[in-house]
């Protein structure tokens, strides 16, 4: 899915409504405040007076672009204005020499590639003052016990160990009464033929033998078996694996004014869930993505933005997403370019 575009082109615009939308955007961005007439004709970038620089923001706003907050404020960007300004006005160089040093010198060491993942998110968050955000590529489970404990006539708990020594449970509900004997059989069955496997991998080979009748095991202890291991396959596509660090730099001064959105915004990143179905997003794409704001539903009531770039493995496979996220009114120009990167020194990690 592709962020909504601006409902207008850049080229719309003619020369002077783009100069005053360009100095009203970058005005807010720095300052987070509505920016008056007065302040950009006194800014003498334009040789304009104040009541024709209002009347040209009355023009933009009309558009939907600008929106005053108030009768007696200034103008600031709407939504589609600041889509309207990233797309087809901002400027985007390289990184500075002394971001690309930062970020080489956390993301440098000689660890395991989790340590870098976690450097990338601080190194992120410290830099843009955000939240860094890293979307993990999923490892496979892989199986070494499987255990069935009797509840109840019509369940029974599957006792799942992983061979990195993860324990997980799982509640299997049985359409009809299985004898203590085939937990027993089916617990043993796994441990002994399917431990070191990937989940992918214990089920295809439980398939295959079934299909070709080589293993003994009773009707009801098969379909235990198969049953739990795809109740844990499902759930382990379905959990995102993701790192955020530095999200006490989403309570600032001015959101403090806004509890209730920083409350949204800090439940969605302890879910984890909805915010890994937005990066995902960034996994189908070759470059940097921005979503703003109410573009996004996630962030329709806490007015959030995220900046995320995908890296990629050895063989160019997009294996996960790496970005910030923080309020709308961020510093595009600068964070994009330090968020990719940080994906592109990611790449030359991940093998």
């Amino acid at each position: 899915m592709t962020p909504p575009a601006a409902p207008y082109d850049i080229g719309d615009l003619n020369d002077r409504a783009r100069d005053i939308f360009r100095l009203v955007v970058e005005s807010y961005l720095a300052t987070g405040a509505p920016v008056g007439s007065r302040t950009i004709s006194q800014a003498g970038r334009l040789n304009l007076s104040p009541a024709s620089i209002r009347g040209v923001m009355q023009d933009l706003e009309g558009l939907g672009l600008l929106a005053a907050p108030h009768t007696s404020a200034g103008r600031m960007p709407t939504i589609s204005g600041l889509r309207l300004f990233v797309d087809g006005m901002m400027q985007v160089d390289e990184p500075d020499a002394g971001v690309r040093a930062q970020i080489e010198a956390q993301l440098g060491g000689d660890g395991p590639v989790e340590d870098a993942l976690a450097a990338a998110t601080m190194a992120l968050s410290g830099l843009s003052s955000c939240a860094g955000l890293v979307l993990v590529p999923k490892s496979e489970p892989v199986l070494k016990q499987m255990s069935f404990v009797p509840l109840s006539e019509t369940q029974t708990l599957a006792v799942l160990v992983g061979s990195d020594g993860s324990v997980e449970n799982r509640v299997i509900e049985l359409t009809e009464p299985i004898p203590p004997s085939a937990l027993v059989e089916a617990g043993n069955y796994v441990t002994a033929m399917l431990a070191g496997l990937t989940l992918p991998q214990a089920q295809a080979r439980l398939r295959g033998e079934l299909e070709s009748q080589r293993i003994a095991l009773d009707r009801a202890a098969s379909e235990l078996i198969t049953r739990g291991l795809a109740t844990w396959s499902e759930d382990a596509a379905d959990r995102p694996v993701l790192i955020v660090r530095g999200a006490a730099n989403l309570i600032d001064a001015a959101a403090a004014s806004d509890i209730e959105r920083v409350r949204g915004l800090l439940d969605a990143l302890e879910s984890k869930q909805e915010i890994a179905r937005l990066l995902g997003l960034t996994r189908d794409g070759q470059a940097t993505r921005i979503f703003i704001g109410a573009e996004n539903e996630l962030f329709s009531l806490s007015g959030s933005s995220v900046i995320a770039a995908p890296y990629r493995n050895s063989e160019d496979r997009v294996v996960g997403v790496v970005g910030v996220i923080g309020p709308i009114r961020l510093n595009y120009a600068r964070i994009v370019p330090m968020v990719d990167f940080t994906a592109q020194m990611l790449s030359r990690l991940i093998t």
